[in-house]
């Protein structure tokens, strides 16, 4: 899924590194509470992981993943031949353009909607493709996430060697909170079940899983720094956080995060 703008995703380093993230989303997958006969939307579907697992509690249903970043759908879809589910479906398609007609029983996302600005926008054409009746499970990135990685951050840019690259650089992620995101589910014409903000606690291997994590996911920043340069600033944010959070007497780097959770429904 991507934000604002298109960044070239490296789908392969992603997959090796958002361990996290698909670990949260396994946790997530088992509050679908799924019959077996849904159709399912996976917004942001990403290498195409969790949708099959999605799919698997599907016997008699049917899963469509979809993602704006290319070079997922192509991993993604050589995940569906090897899983060779024949109701497991991947389209190139950002959500922001769904034009689906209550097509879908279950809309899930996880680790995704926090790239959108604009939800509300986004909620009308995810309450238009839900059937009447039909509920949505998200999760993603709330206010307060990433805030230490972000200090750091905010620092960086701030330095003489780093600033040239980010002037006039918007923040670009949607970090929303439980009173706003409730407010827009009603506009949008659905039905809050749950609203909240959820503290995770993000594991790394080390400093190179760190790193690899930083490389592989904050593309808004690194696509704004020369590619002969990503290394060094990548080096810079590792330094500066490690100095302030050094890895645990098992050598894990911690990095708090702050999730928004949402249940609704379309009446």
């Amino acid at each position: 899924m991507n934000s604002e703008k298109n960044y070239q995703w490296d789908a392969a380093d992603y997959a090796q590194h958002s361990s996290e993230q698909f670990k949260w989303a396994c946790e997530l997958t088992e509050k679908l509470d799924l019959r077996g006969h849904e159709t399912v939307l996976d917004i942001g579907c990403g290498d195409g992981k969790v949708t099959a697992l999605i799919a698997a509690q599907l016997p008699n249903g049917r899963v469509v993943g979809i993602d704006s970043s290319p070079q997922m759908i192509e991993l993604a879809a050589r995940h569906q031949v090897k899983a060779g589910c024949p109701d497991l479906m991947f389209k190139l398609l950002d959500v922001r353009d769904l034009e689906y007609v209550e097509w879908f029983d279950v809309v899930f996302s996880n680790a995704v909607l926090h790239w959108i600005k604009e939800h509300l926008q986004m909620l009308h054409r995810v309450r238009k493709a839900l059937k009447k009746g039909g509920r949505l499970l998200f999760q993603m990135g709330g206010r307060g996430n990433a805030h230490a990685i972000l200090g750091v951050l905010d620092e960086l840019l701030k330095t003489t060697k780093w600033s040239p690259f980010f002037s006039d650089f918007p923040f670009p992620y949607g970090f929303y909170g439980v009173d706003e995101y409730q407010r827009w589910l009603a506009d949008a014409g659905l039905k809050a079940r749950r609203v909240e903000l959820i503290p995770k606690d993000m594991q790394h291997q080390g400093k190179d899983g760190f790193a690899g994590w930083l490389r592989s996911t904050w593309l808004p920043y690194l696509s704004r720094v020369p590619v002969q340069m990503q290394a060094e600033f990548i080096e810079a944010i590792l330094d500066a956080y490690l100095v302030r959070h050094p890895p645990d007497e098992e050598g894990l780097v911690h990095v708090d995060m702050v999730r928004l959770e949402v249940e609704a429904f379309k009446l």
